[in-house]
């Protein structure tokens, strides 16, 4: 196939003489219809948006009537043609572009409106597969990338949010829509199809059970531009994706300046782990700082969850996240404001909690609606130098794992609670993680250490420092259980936790060196269960 070489000068004004409207989303049509009308513009549209155009008064031709071709196979093919596309991609400089345009009865098309079939609005309500696939739209990215590409002389909008613009821009320039205009309309248009495709693609992957497609690609569309990234230095901006999940991203603010990336980042960590725990059986509450939690506690009450998490480390716990998986109240909200914090995230609140927080004008409430699902299937993504690593979200629930106790002693009932607890919030620190819990509530947390026995001492040090702040006569640790989230490859770290005071031990297990660690619980007196299962989080 020949490429061309062909050098295009683009004009810096090009006049809006005809324009083609084929949208689904209608917010706004009639304003910009009556707008372009009102320039003298000659209106062609399709099916509904025809009628709707025509309902209004406004004199429309069908583009049924510009190609010669009825709308077929209901509707699957309408704009598929070239009286269309070449309207569409003519060089209007070229002087064979403009011959064969004469040859054809081609008229040029100088503005195109086109929004999409609503796939990924669709994909989320959980219809069946052959209603996602009706609605993958075929002519309408194909008349928005040959419309993009020719952005040397046709503009093209995408969305109603960019009408009021572009109708600002004809006004201020007589009926003509500049070049800077129109290539910032024609990158619009191409990150829009780019993330269109992106969510049929991904959807089809999962549906059709593609686990390791040859190509990757992942769209979102634009949320919030944040004054800056983890660090001054840097840009960030935050994007929406197609996936259906509760959270950050599409929570409802109520309250507080804005977000920013860190913000960000530490409220989705605090509400994905705040989500573990079912809101029917008890309270829970997760304080997060810098992504890792510096305090989990489940309790009949959010008041009394709240007390317990902030227990742990209420030195880490000033200036942190607070999520939970029940509705905020008041009596909850009262204690919360009682430090400086962050962000409160939460499924909902009470009217009087909301009222509690507004005194504090600085603190960001986020509202979710609901919880997210911690089984939900979804990826987990990472840049490197040159690629992505991604990879399933880890679904891993220590209710669906078969636990083994692989020591002489039984763990006793309040153990083996305390022991799902702490490895159901080991699932989300950093690793190396070592998690002590005693009555629900973590009392000591290790995170991120390059050695286990590390995030063991520092777990155990908090605890420590945790008493020596509230004059408790030993830290929470004595009497306490122990979560790591991977396996100990050595004695030495299952030892360390004993010393801390800790009776029962719940970690993956798979060492070559299992059976040295067994006996050694076994010589502490320690009851040790492996689950099968880690939980790396890097």
């Amino acid at each position: 196939m020949a490429i061309s070489s062909r050098s295009i000068a683009a004009p810096e004004k090009v006049a809006i003489k005809r324009a083609l409207l084929s949208v689904f989303d209608k917010t706004d049509l009639l304003d910009l219809a009556k707008a372009l009308a009102a320039n003298g513009v000659e209106l062609l549209s399709t099916g509904g948006t025809s009628k709707a155009l025509k309902e209004a008064g406004l004199d429309v031709k069908d583009v049924s009537d510009v190609t010669g071709f009825p709308e077929i196979m209901d509707g699957r093919v309408k704009t598929l043609h070239p009286a269309v596309h070449g309207g569409l991609l003519a060089i209007r400089d070229a002087d064979d572009n403009v011959a064969s345009m004469k040859e054809h009865g081609i008229g040029a098309i100088d503005l195109l409106v086109v929004n999409l079939y609503p796939f990924e609005e669709v994909m989320r309500s959980g219809a069946a597969d052959d209603a996602i696939v009706e609605n993958i739209d075929i002519g309408g990215p194909a008349m928005l990338r040959a419309a993009a590409k020719n952005h040397a002389y046709v503009s093209v909008l995408t969305s109603p949010d960019d009408y009021p613009a572009f109708i600002e821009n004809l006004a201020a320039n007589s009926g003509a829509s500049t070049y800077a205009m129109r290539k910032r309309l024609a990158q619009a248009t191409f990150a829009r199809t780019a993330a269109y495709d992106s969510a049929i693609s991904n959807w089809m992957a999962r549906a059709f059970e593609v686990e390791t497609p040859a190509n990757r690609s992942i769209g979102g569309s634009l949320m919030q531009v944040m004054r800056y990234g983890e660090n001054p230095h840097q840009s960030a901006s935050l994007y929406a994706t197609p996936e259906v999940r509760p959270g950050v991203a599409h929570a409802q603010q109520v309250q507080g300046k804005q977000l920013s990336y860190n913000n960000i980042n530490d409220t989705d960590a605090a509400f994905e782990l705040a989500s573990e725990f079912d809101p029917a059986t008890s309270a829970a509450i997760a304080i997060i700082k810098h992504a890792n939690p510096c305090g989990v506690a489940t309790a009949p009450t959010l008041a009394l969850a709240y007390q317990a998490a902030l227990s742990c480390d209420p030195v880490s716990a000033f200036g942190g996240i607070i999520a939970m998986n029940q509705t905020l109240d008041a009596q909850a909200a009262e204690a919360m404001v009682q430090i400086f914090t962050e962000v409160i995230i939460a499924p909902d609140a009470t009217d009087e909690a909301k009222a509690v927080v507004a005194a504090k004008k600085n603190l960001r409430l986020l509202l979710t609606g609901g919880l997210a699902d911690p089984r939900a299937e979804g990826l987990a993504i990472k840049t490197v130098a040159g690629g992505l690593l991604v990879q399933d979200r880890d679904r891993g629930n220590i209710d669906d794992i078969e636990l083994s106790v692989v020591t002489k002693r039984q763990p006793s009932d309040a153990e083996m609670a305390d022991m799902r607890f702490a490895f159901r919030v080991a699932k989300h620190v950093k690793s190396n993680a070592i998690i002590y819990v005693k009555d629900g509530a973590t009392v000591g947390i290790g995170a991120g250490q390059m050695s286990r026995v590390d995030s063991s001492r520092i777990a155990a040090r908090k605890a420590q420092d945790a008493a020596d702040a509230a004059g408790w006569a030993q830290p929470k640790t004595i009497g306490s259980v122990v979560a790591s989230d991977a396996f100990f490859p050595f004695a030495d770290g299952l030892l360390s936790a004993a010393e801390a005071g800790a009776t029962a031990i719940i970690q993956p297990g798979g060492s070559m060196r299992d059976e040295e660690v067994i006996a050694a619980a076994d010589e502490a007196g320690l009851a040790m269960v492996f689950t099968g299962m880690r939980h790396f989080r890097h």
